[in-house]
């Protein structure tokens, strides 16, 4: 019998080096999707918003799936990288609030919007390419290593073309992906009627440092001699670039019009953060300041500011504290008082409910009680069928339909990223800014204004908002004030009966 060799003991404590070979391949392929998600939720807590951060989100994400894959060498990569990648980034994000970020609720509308608009388009942008590169990196180590799966018998083969198949698929989608967020935004020049572009006009998209912030602006006119028109959008949060152009097209004849995204919404959404900064305060400072750059500018021509809804509480304010800066106040679809206005409309849902035998949204409402609420879900009961069932009426003869904001959203003046966050950009700001309005209230806080006011009014306009705002314009002392009746129209009679509107901006102008 030969002698036999003593192999040694391994000291206590020792790994085999097979055993070892495999945490420290697990380790990487979880660490590096995690620190993705530490600096995504760190750099990009609300998702990746400008076209740079989406490609760059979509790069790295892809690049990150490369060097996981091939370190695991495993197909289960695909599961435990993405978990990896989603658990950091909501860790790194806790000190974000918001909608968009917070609890997931996708059992009400506005949760879905908050859940797809925030979580939805991140994950499409970093957990989609992120599990393309795991998927490459695992086959290219496997091929390498010699260790490539032998698929044996028709199923294994379908399996194998099946995988490959997938795996294209997803490297196509996610290119054209990419190709759409690289589209710039844009505003069609102004042209003559000769097809060359019209002498004297402007037609840009820029931004401008307000307050510390850079919020967007679109400026058109035929001619910058003109007059000038600064519209505020409503909402809070609201965005309304597309409208203004799509439907309004014909005043840029006659002013030279410029529209503010408002920070936190529509192209200004990259500005929100620090959320807790956000004020009301600081959104009549935003139209003050911008309307000081545009008087150095264009020379200070008259100026006439419109605000509608949320942006006429905006545009009274800002014409209370510095009149000598514009010609006339316009107040479309005019708030008041935001507090008493939601009062009124609950009170008025929870009679419809009743009357139509809505038991379910009787319970809901009288569950929650009169607002003001803490949570903006609570909101959503009324405003789901204020215009449809509480107080309907016919879109049909109008520019803008029963869709209003929600059909100006894909227009060439936005990003594809921009498209996708405008709705959660609503939720995002109106969660921290009406919050701030439940103490405003004009027939007491603005009895006075030192120019000229002109509201223009939807005849189905809701009776929440038509009350207090003809209270408040009869007791209001200005120079001159007029209110025009929109016979068609509701809430947006701007954009459903641009015609009419420009026709009452036109005298309005003729008569400064």
């Amino acid at each position: 019998m030969p002698p036999t060799t003593a192999l040694a003991a391994p000291p206590p404590g020792a790994i085999p080096a097979r055993t070892a070979r495999i945490p420290l391949r697990v380790v990487i392929a979880v660490a590096l999707p995690a620190l993705f998600g530490v600096l995504s939720g760190l750099i990009t807590p609300r998702g990746p918003i400008t076209t740079g951060e989406g490609l760059a989100t979509m790069a790295l994400a892809l690049v990150t799936g490369l060097l996981a894959g091939s370190a695991a060498r495993n197909r289960w990569a695909l599961l435990f990288a993405p978990l990896a990648f989603v658990i950091a980034l909501e860790l790194a994000r806790l000190p974000v609030t918001g909608p968009t970020v917070d609890a997931i609720r996708v059992s009400t509308q506005f949760g879905f919007i908050a859940f797809a608009t925030g979580r939805g388009v991140h994950g499409l942008l970093a957990i989609a390419p992120l599990m393309l590169g795991v998927a490459l990196g695992a086959a290219y180590a496997k091929r390498r290593s010699g260790s490539t799966p032998q698929y044996r018998g028709l199923a294994g083969r379908i399996w194998a073309y099946f995988r490959r198949t997938m795996t294209v698929v997803l490297a196509i989608l996610l290119a054209a992906l990419a190709v759409g967020i690289a589209r710039p935004a844009s505003t069609d020049p102004i042209i003559d009627a000769n097809g060359a572009l019209k002498s004297g006009s402007i037609a840009e998209l820029t931004t401008v440092h307000l307050d510390g912030k850079d919020l967007a602006v679109m400026t058109r006119g035929h001619d910058t001699d003109n007059p000038l028109l600064l519209y505020i959008a409503g909402g809070p949060g609201g965005s309304e670039l597309g409208a203004m152009r799509r439907h309004l097209a014909t005043l840029e004849e006659d002013f030279t019009v410029v529209t503010l995204d408002q920070r936190g919404t529509g192209k200004s959404y990259s500005a929100l953060d620090p959320a807790s900064t956000l004020t009301f305060d600081g959104a009549v400072r935003d139209v003050i300041e911008l309307t000081e750059l545009l008087h150095e500018r264009f020379g200070a021509p008259p100026t006439y500011l419109v605000g509608q809804s949320y942006g006429s509480l905006v545009g009274v304010r800002a014409a209370q504290q510095r009149p000598d800066l514009f010609a006339a106040y316009i107040g479309v679809g005019q708030m008041v008082s935001p507090a008493e206005t939601d009062q009124i409309i609950y009170e008025d849902t929870l009679s419809w409910a009743r009357a139509a035998g809505r038991q379910e949204v009787v319970e809901h409402l009288s569950a929650i009680g009169y607002p003001p609420y803490h949570r903006i879900s609570d909101y959503e009961t009324a405003t789901t069928y204020e215009t449809s069932d509480v107080y309907p009426y016919d879109h049909s003869p109008n520019s803008e339909g029963a869709g209003q904001f929600s059909e100006n959203i894909f227009v060439s003046e936005y990003t594809l990223l921009e498209q996708l966050h405008i709705l959660g950009a609503v939720l995002d700001v109106f969660s921290i800014i009406y919050p701030q309005l439940q103490e405003v209230d004009f027939r007491t806080d603005a009895p006075t204004l030192d120019i000229p006011v002109y509201l223009m009014q939807g005849r189905f306009e809701a009776r929440g908002r038509t009350e207090p705002a003809h209270e408040w314009f009869d007791l209001l002392n200005a120079p001159h004030k007029e209110m025009v009746l929109f016979d068609t129209s509701g809430h947006r009679p701007l954009f459903e009966q641009p015609g009419v509107f420009r026709e009452a901006l036109a005298r309005i102008a003729a008569e400064s």
